[in-house]
């Protein structure tokens, strides 16, 4: 009995002693863990992780993201074999995040492993069916061989270019070509993009894809010129440009790529849209079919960096400093994005002071083009060259336009492309598509709202199958029926896709729509004859009307349908609204501004913007998160800004007579929208809207040489007599 207890008491000795000890196992933290990874090597680590493991199941020494994150960092400094142990490692811990397969597949994928990565890359998919980021990769990496190439340029500077090609060799395929200034990625031979096409019905439907680093960026050879001027003629190898290097691109690719059917087609959004136009020109005779998307045209007159001489102050100086800095050699990295130092935009920009300070406090002569800039505030050779609307000429293949209503960067460049090759092109099949949608929106949104304006549908799905997959499918493999219109546009207020012979409607009528006293807004002409008939406003330029209510160092796309009371309160903005309309007003086309001004000072800006006033009772969106009121919503539909200075010649700037009545008339470019009946329409006028639009400081002069002393207040007028009768021009069609 005695020998029994002793016996007990030494395995509950034993017991206690293995439980104190699992007790007493030591976890480290997070940032201790991550510090063995890196000194003492990711084997260490899995052997403290399984320790740690075995003794507490349930303790947690990392986050799965955090992890996650180190994964990735290896990944990116090309330790792959150290990158494929930490995210095993994660998998180990996480079985049932599906991120953490999706991570280890792209390491396999990168390593070369493709049969390893399409079986982690099912796993993930199995935990997560809506992971659409291992739906793609699963399906590229079974049906699509990737290859790169350095694609000899005239000049003899070669271009870095990814291609896509099917690995079912039984049929012929065309050529789908995308050259973007913003980095292809995925580099590496087994580095696969998970998206090839404009969208992912694309790779489903067989084309050979084609990406391309413009010349002067990431891993291309040669120097990047910001809008590069194009070069009408090419007398030397030396004379190139983005015409001749698409131009050379596609040649090159006929007659080295297998497996083809003897058509290209080209697309791009943005700068890349720029890129696809100047492809149209001069095009290579295998080019059957372009889609120029928020193409700019004209960078002074209505596009990215000016709106009619105005800088575009908060955009250009994030593109610049982000995107057109000199590299020192070829890359796969992108530069670290500016670090403004608060949320504050307006706040940094109106702390900075004048334009001029910029390169002096932040740049330091780091961007060329910058100075460049501040070197030519006119409309001279230098913004000329780099209009390509001239140069539209003789564009025989397929073209389509694609545009969004609320693009805050780039709505001038696609209208102005469409107007300017139906002018100069007659014969040309050119489908113009416009819808609501922000900058790129179109390809990557439902489309069936923005911010707190809804569309009632899915606008962005249906342009891609409806319109932009047919239209490709049609023109370079002859497949299906292409209906398309003239000019497919959505009619927002209405929210309705509406089909026209031509553009704006050949129906649309001409009309008025007047200035009054007492803040009103009416289609019936002024009659007041008094030299009073005149609103007015001190604008100060110390003190400027903020674009957004919101807080932010970078413009944004939502300030485009933003509520406007914000900027209602304002003394310096004036306001000028109708009465509750009693039917439908549907307005289709250009909208312009014709204003009759006076200031104390020699210069001005005069912002107008049009918008649509909600009924008091107009009831919420649902959900609504942050019970925004839709009561009385004052959806901005149209702004534009113009510099005074340039009323007469954008070449050759005048100043303003003080206190001389002055017309100012510009153009708000197009919409087509519908004014409910119940709704009203709004007009406000400012002369400041910051910082997206740099501070006027009203006096005559070159603004980018300005000093802080040459800021003045002024006194800004706006008449509204019979005489001196401010409107705007729009045009009218029936509603439906």
């Amino acid at each position: 009995m005695k020998r029994i207890r002793v016996l007990c008491i030494i395995v509950l000795c034993g017991v206690f002693f293995s439980l104190s000890a699992a007790a007493q196992v030591e976890i480290p933290t997070e940032e201790e863990f991550f510090k063995i990874i890196r000194t003492q090597g990711i084997k260490k680590a899995v052997k403290i992780f399984r320790e740690v493991r075995q003794k507490n199941p349930k303790a947690v020494i990392f986050r799965e993201r955090a992890l996650n994150r180190l994964g990735y960092e290896y990944l990116n400094e090309g330790k792959i074999e150290d990158a494929l142990k930490i995210f095993k490692l994660n998998i180990e811990a996480y079985a049932d995040a599906f991120n953490t397969y999706d991570s280890y597949a792209e390491a396999c994928m990168v390593s070369g492993d493709i049969k390893a990565a399409i079986k982690y890359y099912r796993k993930s998919v199995k935990l997560n069916p809506d992971n659409i980021n291992g739906v793609r990769y699963v399906y590229v990496l079974e049906h699509y061989k990737k290859h790169e190439y350095y694609i000899p340029m005239r000049d003899g500077v070669k271009l870095y270019t990814q291609v896509y090609s099917p690995k079912d060799i039984s049929q012929k395929y065309p050529m789908l070509l995308r050259r973007t200034p913003y980095s292809v990625g995925s580099y590496g031979p087994t580095n696969y993009r998970n998206r090839l096409g404009p969208n992912d019905m694309y790779p489903r439907e067989g084309f050979i894809f084609v990406h391309q680093d413009v010349r002067g960026k990431f891993k291309s050879e040669g120097e990047f010129v910001v809008i590069r001027p194009y070069k009408p003629k090419k007398q030397r190898a030396q004379d190139t440009d983005e015409s001749s290097d698409t131009y050379d691109t596609i040649e090159w690719l006929l007659k080295n790529i297998p497996n083809h059917n003897g058509c290209v087609g080209q697309w791009g959004g943005s700068y890349g849209g720029w890129q696809t136009v100047l492809g149209m020109i001069d095009a290579h005779p295998a080019l059957k079919a372009s889609s120029p998307q928020a193409s700019p045209s004209d960078m002074w007159i209505g596009d990215d960096f000016h709106h009619n001489g105005a800088f575009r102050l908060m955009y250009t100086f994030d593109w610049l400093v982000n995107d057109a800095r000199p590299r020192k050699g070829v890359t796969t990295r992108r530069p670290p994005r500016f670090n403004y130092g608060t949320p504050d935009g307006y706040k940094f920009f109106l702390e900075l002071g004048p334009v001029a300070n910029i390169n002096k406090k932040y740049l330091k002569n780091s961007v060329p083009t910058w100075n460049e800039y501040m070197e030519h505030s006119d409309y001279d050779e230098y913004w000329k060259k780099r209009n390509i609307l001239p140069h539209l000429n003789n564009i025989t293949h397929s073209v389509l336009h694609v545009a969004g209503w609320f693009d805050a960067e780039d709505f001038y460049g696609p209208m102005s492309i469409y107007y300017t090759l139906e002018k100069k092109n007659p014969l040309n099949k050119s489908t113009l598509v416009v819808g609501p949608w922000l900058h790129g929106g179109w390809g990557r949104m439902a489309g069936d709202r923005l911010g707190n304006i809804q569309f009632k549908e899915k606008t962005g799905q249906y342009y891609r199958e409806k319109v932009e997959l047919p239209f490709f499918l049609y023109h370079l493999k002859g497949k299906g029926k292409l209906n398309l219109p003239e000019a497919l546009v959505f009619e927002t207020g209405a929210n309705q896709w509406r089909s026209y012979r031509q553009w704006p409607p050949k129906e649309a009528v001409e009309k008025n729509i007047y200035l009054q006293a007492d803040e009103k807004l009416s289609f019936t002409p002024p009659v007041e004859e008094s030299e009073k008939a005149f609103d007015s406003y001190i604008s100060d330029p110390n003190k400027p009307v903020p674009w957004s209510a919101d807080i932010r160092t970078r413009q944004g796309h939502l300030w485009m349908v933003e509520d406007q009371r914000f900027a209602a309160r304002r003394p310096d903005v004036l306001v000028y609204q109708s009465d509750v309309l009693s039917e439908d007003i549907t307005i289709a086309g250009p909208i312009i501004a014709s204003i009759y001004v006076s200031t104390t000072g020699t210069d001005a800006d005069w912002i107008v913007k049009l918008i649509d006033v909600y009924p008091s009772d107009a009831p919420d969106n649902q959900p609504n998160p942050r019970g925004v009121c839709m009561g009385d919503f004052q959806m901005l539909l149209a702004g534009e800004v113009f510099r005074a200075k340039y009323r007469n010649s954008f070449e050759k700037p005048e100043p303003m007579v003080p206190n001389k009545v002055t017309r100012i008339e510009f153009d708000l470019r197009d919409k087509f929208h519908c004014f409910l009946k119940g709704h009203r329409i709004m007009v406000q006028i400012q002369s400041t809207w910051f910082p997206v639009i740099d501070r006027n400081p009203q006096k005559f002069m070159d603004i980018y040489q300005a000093k802080e002393e040459d800021f003045q207040k002024a006194v800004h007028k706006v008449y509204r007599s019979r005489k001196f009768p401010s409107h705007l021009k729009i045009k009218v069609i029936k509603s439906h």
